[in-house]
């Protein structure tokens, strides 16, 4: 057994010792996974399942089923840009380009270093703020494309 499968299977028995091992608990061992290895591999999907007593298949279909949930690698900082009507009416297109031209990379992918990904999202439940970016779990609000340099600086900083 490899070392990072190891890691792996260790670190969901973990978390299928801290959320239990009934069909409920699904959905927090796939966010422990995400957080922690930023994508669910096909081995984290069949661990999951195996621990769980579960066809594969169902633990795909709800890794698949959320935009949160990614079954292809991520960056370590995750940018959620809000596509509804509401967001794009306050400039959102103009933060997208910003995003894109600061990252050197397009929606729907990650950067070289594997620290950042650019993704849509549906409602974030802030119309009335928009437009609205999630980081991660950091929510920002009444983003201005002047902003963006700001945000990804912050993240950087982070990791320093």
């Amino acid at each position: 057994m490899s070392t990072v499968h190891h890691d792996l299977e260790k670190y969901i028995a973990e978390l299928v010792k801290q959320h239990g091992n009934e069909r409920n608990a699904l959905l927090p061992i796939l966010r422990g996974v995400m957080d922690r290895y930023h994508y669910l591999s096909d081995l984290a999907l069949q661990t999951i399942a195996d621990h769980l007593k579960i066809h594969a298949i169902e633990v795909q279909d709800v890794a698949s089923f959320y935009s949160f949930l990614s079954t292809k690698p991520q960056g370590k900082y995750v940018i959620r840009l809000c596509q509804t009507i509401a967001c794009k009416m306050n400039k959102a297109a103009a933060i997208a380009k910003q995003l894109e031209k600061e990252l050197k990379i397009k929606f729907g992918e990650t950067t070289a270093d594997q620290m950042f990904t650019l993704t849509w999202t549906n409602c974030l439940g802030m119309c009335d703020q928009g437009p609205a970016l999630l980081v991660n779990d950091k929510m920002h609000t009444k983003v201005t494309a002047d902003q963006v340099h700001e945000i990804i600086q912050d993240c950087r900083k982070a990791e320093a």
